[in-house]
């Protein structure tokens, strides 16, 4: 990418006495847009987040309201926002406005899922950390203005948006039980519950594709089209404010003029910039987790609704979902053997950004207080996705049968180009000419975890 200017506008406004002068007053308002758009930038991530990986399921994979898509293998993946490498991700998005309200039947047995709007927010938790604790059941999702009738048959939920996503996972370590418990679930408009269309299991089967933010104009496209099927919540007038002066209305085509797209795409250029620098040095407080190391929680949201006590959380909101997509509670786990808990480190050990042509370590001491399992993941700066290695892989984790330990039974990781010789079971590639982070995802957080009597070494230089 090339250097960047932070302001629009060069130069200075002269004043005429007390006032700007008033041959220059197009250049303030040319400011005033630009502002307006940085910060409409940084609050429409989340949505226009979900707005493109839903036109990727769409218009790539084909996929629709009977759908369910499924996502295997690495290069499935590879698209995806700080996906993990270790479990497959089974989900697909909706429009209940197209729709209407969406049936979703979850089968008996050990799934953990949910559903979210395009805030990104909780509105359901199902299966085992769900009201039907893995029992299954049927649950008919509502949107604002629908109604469905509440026979005993079906758990009713009711989104405040009209686009949601669905998605879940199989706890089961066994894959023919894995995949008989994706093969049972079915999805499909609650007008059709009489005569339901079979749900289809799509695949990406290897398509290129990418669920980033668009840059450019793309992203004000994307942004106006889904607002225009959207309730407008109290908290998010004023952002529709700023939309309505950037030619993104209710009701009305969005076509702004040389002037506007200009502003429009330098704002992209800029906002994403302030995004990478509150996802990458996380100025929040209480974001580092040790004050000695270089590892920050990797979500700064305190909760789905997106709420602090006296303010909605912006910029922790613009910071998480930058970075990586959907919030769930499970994900920032409070509770000892449950959820997960997502550590990300974007700088070695003495605050440089972590270089793809340099090699580095990062030791894992031993017991690592996960219940379950930990892997550490390696993702590129640039898309946020699972690096695209010749390796064909971004993790090293306890679920690897071939990772080395040491007698101790601490681990020693290793990143770079190039295997160290005799490492190669501990590496992981990266590529020259790229920044990349890691996550460090523990499955089960155990109480060492939590009280940070157990300590994680920082990404060193080799």
């Amino acid at each position: 990418m090339a250097d960047i200017e932070l302001t629009y506008s060069s130069g200075v406004v002269p004043r005429d006495a007390e006032l700007p002068a008033r041959e220059n007053i197009a250049t303030v308002f040319d400011e005033l847009d630009f502002q307006t758009a940085v910060q409409a930038y940084l609050w429409a991530i989340p949505i226009v987040s979900w707005a493109q990986w839903m036109d990727v399921h769409t218009n790539i994979f084909g996929a629709t309201a009977s759908d369910i898509v499924v996502y295997r293998s690495y290069r499935d993946r590879l698209g995806l926002i700080t996906a993990n490498a270790t479990t497959p991700y089974i989900l697909n998005f909706f429009d209940l406005g197209v729709s209407g309200p969406l049936v979703i039947e979850l089968p008996p047995g050990p799934t953990a899922g949910g559903i979210a709007d395009f805030w990104q927010r909780e509105v359901a938790v199902l299966g085992e950390m769900g009201p039907d604790a893995g029992k299954g059941g049927k649950t008919v999702v509502v949107g604002p203005g629908q109604s469905a009738e509440d026979t005993g048959e079906y758990t009713v939920v009711h989104s405040p948006m009209m686009h949601i996503m669905f998605g879940f996972r199989t706890l089961d370590p066994d894959p023919a039980r894995s995949g008989a418990l994706v093969e049972a679930v079915r999805v499909y408009p609650y007008s059709d519950r009489e005569n339901p269309t079979p749900t289809r299991l799509v695949s990406p089967d290897g398509k290129s594709w990418s669920g980033i933010q668009p840059r450019g104009l793309r992203y004000w496209e994307l942004l106006h089209d889904i607002v225009q099927d959207e309730p407008v919540e109290e908290r998010d007038r004023f952002p529709m404010a700023w939309l309505r002066q950037l030619g993104i209305e209710k009701g009305k085509p969005f076509a702004p003029d040389d002037r506007l797209r200009k502003i429009l795409q330098r704002a992209v250029e800029v906002g994403e910039v302030f995004a990478q620098a509150i996802a990458f040095v996380k100025r929040f407080p209480g974001s580092r987790y040790w004050p000695d190391r270089q590892w920050d929680l990797a979500i700064v949201l305190d909760n789905s609704a997106q709420r602090a006590d006296n303010y909605d959380e912006f910029y922790e909101r613009a910071s998480w979902f930058y970075e990586a997509v959907s919030f769930s509670e499970a994900m920032k786990s409070t509770t000892p053997g449950l959820g997960q808990a997502y550590l990300g480190s974007y700088s070695d050990t003495d605050g440089h950004w972590l270089d793809g042509g340099k090699s580095y370590t990062l030791h894992v001491p031993a017991d690592v207080p996960a219940k379950l399992f930990w892997s550490a993941t390696v993702y590129s700066i640039d898309t946020r996705c699972l690096i695209d290695n010749e390796q064909g892989r971004g993790d090293r984790g306890s679920r690897d049968p071939d990772l080395v330990v040491n007698v101790d039974g601490s681990v020693d990781l290793y990143y770079g180009p190039t295997a160290p010789e005799g490492k190669e079971s501990n590496w992981v590639q990266t590529i020259p000419g790229r920044h990349w982070f890691s996550y460090f995802r523990f499955y089960g957080p155990l109480e060492p975890y939590f009280d940070r009597t157990w300590k994680l070494g920082d990404i060193e230089p080799a």
